[in-house]
């Protein structure tokens, strides 16, 4: 897996911001990426100290086809909380005031 595969997108709602003053940070990553992998791509990325990480698989939601009551079960997803050391920040995301 080639270095920026591993981690898509920040996750960004009120309840991430709110972690973000306890110095934790929500990905969306490949189902395929270990725990392992995240902490040395966020370490050769930014050069921060990742202290724990977290990880769930969010099951996919109901994709409704067409007119009719038919549904099909969308992909699932998975969600890291990365927590780094004290006093390290990533500019990724940034709390407004």
């Amino acid at each position: 897996m080639r270095i920026n595969e591993a981690i898509i997108r920040p996750i960004v709602t009120e309840k991430t911001m709110a972690q973000l003053d306890q110095n934790k940070y929500v990905f969306e990553v490949d189902m395929s990426v270990s725990k392992g992998q995240v902490v040395d791509e966020l370490r050769s990325l930014f050069g921060v100290d990742v202290v724990d990480v977290k990880s769930s698989i969010l099951p996919g939601k109901k994709i409704r086809q067409g007119k009719t009551f038919r549904f099909k079960k969308g992909a699932k997803r998975k969600k890291v909380t990365v927590t780094l050391k004290e006093g390290q920040k990533l500019d990724i995301v940034s709390k407004e005031s």
